[in-house]
């Protein structure tokens, strides 16, 4: 059964999960007979690891999938909104306005007024009629907040509601959410946004299909996990040496014969009862082991060159002159506040398509992007990644990608299908896999693991080619080992 503590903060129960199993497949499950729940004004942190489910168990608390057995049971006329991590590219098509339209059943003829305080709230200034397709990521992000506040809900669910905004972005959302009333599910990596407002954390066992709860802020329920975690592998390890040690003697009196077999017996018994009491230790607290990302030989000395680059100012392209030079080992962190245009430069950049940056010929550019679609979500992760290999090396992809905790199971499903965790070590693989002379990198901690982060610090600082880096969360910028920082808003 799931391990329930009553979170001492509100009154009545407004959600609560009784005995429910959902499976992706026959051989994919998600939960199996979970049971969680959650009481009126609480502020409570949803974990688990990469894939274990988290964007799923929200689906089923909107309604969007249902239980395949067991009940989710929600308090008489409560309004739930959610803010996704990411607007689809199908909807980029569409205006602010619209947008915001979407988290209605019906038709809203007061959506300007309502959008007018909610865009104060999250300090967005955009106009309705804008397209999704010409905001920065840092305003997508917030539009999704507003999105979801808008609705004026009684439970609110945020996906990764950090990535993409800024340090002001983030303070704002840090200060909102210790002040908000409602009661208020999260998914994120940023432990430190987490742990200034969280009174709990619902926790996904990926061993047990099942949902613990935990009582305390965010720090002290990591604490408390770990040293679960540190207790069973210790237990395991006891075990492990008993279960030789009883091996060992079944080999030697197998070998006499007459009693002595049945002494070998009973001790291969003891060995498989032995194997039993073992227990599984968490796969979510598995981190990436430290790699490298080899860079691309021969990649001469200096590789970039910025006579100048586009920002926008009030939505409008503006060229700003700049004298940068980037060699081997140079680490440029680009800044500037959400709308300035970091996202679009990278991306020209990448494509050699910003006139006033020059990349040195024959140099091969591993891009980061923040959403991913420089992969193909249609193919499979083993053909996305095999395709980087000049000779199809099957050890070494699959060793590559086990180091970044895919298994088969994941190189055999479609990209699209992967959890957005995934998909950024997926990338991470893929850079390690393509060898590059220049690293772009787009927010590259969003949607990762903080487990993982100091791996994938300690691999970029090692990275010996160029690297031009934009990303709001400064410990992990300062432990990347930043040698220039361009600051596009005193441009």
């Amino acid at each position: 059964m799931a391990v329930e503590k009553q979170i001492p903060v509100g009154g009545e129960a407004v959600l609560r999960f009784e005995d429910v199993s959902f499976h992706y497949s026959e051989n994919k499950p998600v939960l199996q007979e979970a049971n969680f729940v959650v009481r009126k004004g609480t502020k409570l942190t949803l974990m688990g690891p990469n894939g274990a489910g988290k964007s799923t168990l929200f689906s089923l608390i909107t309604g969007d999938s249902k239980p395949e057995e067991g009940r989710i049971v929600i308090g008489n006329d409560l309004r739930i909104a959610i803010a996704k991590q990411f607007i689809p590219h199908t909807q980029w098509g569409i205006t602010v306005r619209d947008f915001l339209e979407l988290g209605f059943d019906e038709k809203i003829y007061d959506i300007d007024k309502r959008a007018k305080g909610v865009f104060e709230t999250v300090q967005l200034n955009v106009p309705l009629d804008k397209t999704i397709k010409d905001l920065s990521g840092g305003q997508k992000g917030r539009l999704l907040i507003a999105q979801a506040l808008i609705q004026e809900p009684d439970i609110l669910l945020l996906d990764e509601p950090t990535n993409n905004l800024d340090k002001a972005g983030i303070e704002l959302l840090t200060n909102f959410m210790k002040s908000y009333p409602g009661t208020v599910i999260v998914i994120s990596h940023d432990a430190d946004f987490l742990n200034s407002f969280t009174h709990g954390v619902i926790y996904i066992n990926t061993q047990t299909y099942q949902v613990e709860q935990y009582v305390g802020n965010y720090f002290k329920v990591v604490e408390e996990i770990k040293r679960a975690v540190e207790r069973a592998e210790r237990a395991n390890s006891q075990l492990e040496k008993e279960i030789q040690n009883n091996k060992d003697k079944v080999n030697f009196f197998a070998l006499k014969g007459g009693k002595m077999r049945k002494l070998a017996a009973k001790l291969r018994d003891e060995v498989e009862e032995l194997e039993d009491s073992k227990v599984d230790v968490r796969k979510e607290d598995k981190t990436i082991k430290p790699f490298t990302i080899p860079c691309q030989e021969d990649i001469g000395s200096v590789i970039v060159t910025f006579d100048s680059v586009e920002v926008l100012h009030d939505g409008k392209p503006v060229k700003r002159n700049v004298s940068i030079e980037l060699r081997k080992g140079d680490k440029l962190h680009i800044i500037g506040p959400n709308g300035i245009g970091k996202t679009t430069l990278l991306e020209k950049m990448a494509n050699r398509k910003e006139k006033g940056v020059t990349i040195q010929d024959g140099i091969t550019v591993g891009y980061y992007r923040q959403d991913f679609s420089t992969l193909d979500f249609e193919k499979s992760a083993y053909q996305e990644l095999a395709k980087v290999l000049k000779r199809l090396d099957d050890q070494l992809l699959r060793r590559v990608a086990a180091s970044m905790l895919l298994g088969a199971e994941q190189l055999a499903t479609k990209i699209g299908l992967l959890s957005e965790g995934q998909k950024g070590l997926l990338m991470f693989a893929y850079l390690r896999l393509l060898q590059p002379g220049l690293l772009i990198l787009d927010e590259p901690t969003n949607h990762i693991n903080f487990r993982h982060l100091p791996a994938i610090a300690e691999a970029l600082k090692a990275y010996q080619g160029p690297m031009i880096i934009v990303s709001h969360v400064h410990e992990f910028v300062k432990e990347v080992g930043v040698t220039q920082t361009l600051d596009l808003g005193k441009l």
